[in-house]
């Protein structure tokens, strides 16, 4: 599934709830059903910068595609990651690099955040961006 499609999944599903607080309880059970992290990458290198709770993000490379692992010690922040590890994982490096994420305007995340949580936001795409940007040199 590509990127775009994903995206536009999301914004559906989203779009099916009245109000906020609906979107959040669907956030926080997405957070629920995140993969979790190994222990072995809840490290000082793999905490997102800028974000007000702990945020951790691994890459890795396979098959020339990136698979992305995360946890977070706050459920609404884990809740964002796992819609951003939705997006992005099992995606090809450049096509990650070259990905807008609309939808996050578009089901009306980033008003609805406090200040802190939405430069978490911005932080978290921008790390796994940079992922993407340092796994693309490895593909031949």
């Amino acid at each position: 599934m590509t990127i775009q499609a994903i995206q536009e999944e999301i914004i559906d599903e989203f779009s099916m709830f009245d109000d906020w607080m609906q979107r959040y309880e669907y956030m926080i059970e997405l957070g629920k059903s995140l993969p979790l992290i190994d222990e072995q990458y809840k490290t000082d290198d793999n905490i997102i910068k800028g974000c007000q709770s702990k945020v951790w993000v691994h890459a890795e490379l396979e098959d020339e595609r990136l698979l992305f692992t995360a946890d977070s010690d706050a459920i609404i922040t884990k809740g964002i990651i796992a819609l951003l590890i939705r997006v992005f994982s099992n995606q090809k490096p450049k096509d990650i690099m070259e990905a807008d994420t609309q939808f996050i305007d578009e089901i009306g995340l980033k008003e609805h955040l406090s200040p802190t949580r939405a430069n978490g936001l911005v932080s978290m795409i921008k790390q796994m961006k940079l992922y993407a940007v340092a796994y693309q040199t490895q593909i031949k």
